[in-house]
């Protein structure tokens, strides 16, 4: 038997605990050696002890090993170890990685920069905005956007990454054939139509339990160069990725927002401790040092465009922070009517966007 199928087992059987599996794999000097261990030689292991080695040989034992395997190759999920050259250079480095990922789709060129995009699951619709808008021009400039399917942030992340034509990687809390949250089933597909991927440490069947996307986070951070905080409260799951990114020694960046909303709270926080501020995608690709790719998000310039003088006066109102069409005919002084029709003209020209509840955000050029 190979030596990566040894690894595949030991993910089966302890996901989200690498900590522990290399604690055994070093102990025992090889995946097979701690595999074939029997309880009473696994009892040796200091961090185990007979009540764990007993438990984890019995769990063993159970493992239906060859279903698993069968079943994943049935929903065409490949299984990628971390001997395996297709493996992220980048996951591979951080200090507990998953001796095996599951992944449906296709993985990035190793050779290209990835950058997570998260942030609160109740975002707001100025949050929603920016994050499609960063994800759709690093996307363009061909940076790989990750983040991790959930509502919100993450979403806008993903969509924005597709709209932009660029190359998307979901990290899951759950198993590859589990779509969480159900209503991102055709964002997921999106995905893996598209060039991207969708990877996760947990075996067919996990499913999304609370314990499981603090393990998610350090998985997002780790296959990035540098992680975005785009909105999240004082107490959120994106913080702890921030944390996950700053043990890694990634790159953290934050988007000011408003200073009495609670939905900003942790990224004004973020930036007071020493993340980047950012306020457009150039910013970021300097940082990471890529800033050669910047020349792809160079604004045409509105002049370019054509506009008339309505549709120009409506898109110089509008940014990231959402209003209404009422807002838009006071700001503009004209008649309803007409500004209905510019906002439909400049929405055609995917220069505006609406987003639920019939908000306007101006989209980049």
């Amino acid at each position: 038997m190979d030596t990566r199928r040894f690894w595949l087992y030991w993910q089966l059987l302890l996901p989200g605990s690498g900590r522990l599996v290399w604690q055994t794999i070093d102990y025992f000097g090889s995946p097979r050696n701690a595999w074939l261990a029997s309880e009473s030689e696994l009892a040796t292991a200091p961090f185990l002890g007979p009540k764990k080695a007993k438990v984890l040989a019995k769990k063993r034992e159970s493992l239906p090993l060859e279903i698993i395997i069968k079943y994943l190759d049935e929903i065409e999920c490949s299984v990628i170890t971390v001997v395996d050259e297709q493996y992220p250079a980048m996951l591979k480095n951080i200090y507990d990685p998953p001796p095996a990922i599951f992944v449906r789709g296709k993985l990035p060129r190793s050779d290209k920069a990835h950058l997570a995009v998260v942030g609160s699951r109740v975002a707001t619709p100025y949050g929603i905005a920016a994050a499609e808008t960063f994800a759709s021009e690093l996307g363009q400039a061909g940076i790989v956007i990750v983040s991790g399917l959930a509502r919100g942030i993450d979403t806008a992340a993903h969509r924005g990454a597709l709209k932009g034509r660029g190359q998307t990687l979901a990290v899951l809390g759950c198993g590859p054939d589990i779509i969480y949250p159900r209503e991102n089933k055709k964002l997921m597909l999106d995905i893996v139509n598209n060039g991207g991927a969708v990877i996760t440490e947990f075996p067919p069947g996990a499913k999304p339990l609370p314990w499981h996307f603090p393990c998610r986070n350090r998985i997002i951070s780790g296959l990035c160069q540098g992680i975005l905080v785009i909105e999240a409260a004082e107490r959120s799951g994106a913080l702890i990725t921030a944390d996950c990114a700053l043990e890694q020694g990634r790159e953290v960046f934050a988007l000011p927002g408003n200073v009495t909303s609670n939905k900003s709270a942790g990224t004004n926080k973020l930036i007071k401790q020493g993340a980047h501020l950012v306020t457009c995608s150039p910013e970021i690709l300097e940082v990471l040092g890529l800033g050669e790719l910047a020349v792809t998000l160079t604004p045409k310039g509105i002049d370019s465009l054509g506009l008339n003088k309505t549709e120009l006066a409506i898109w110089s109102i509008l940014s990231y922070d959402p209003i209404d069409m009422d807002q838009i005919i006071k700001r503009v002084g004209l008649l309803p009517q007409e500004v209905a029709a510019n906002v439909t003209l400049l929405e055609i020209k995917g220069l505006v966007r609406i987003l639920p509840g019939k908000l306007y955000v101006r989209s980049s050029i």
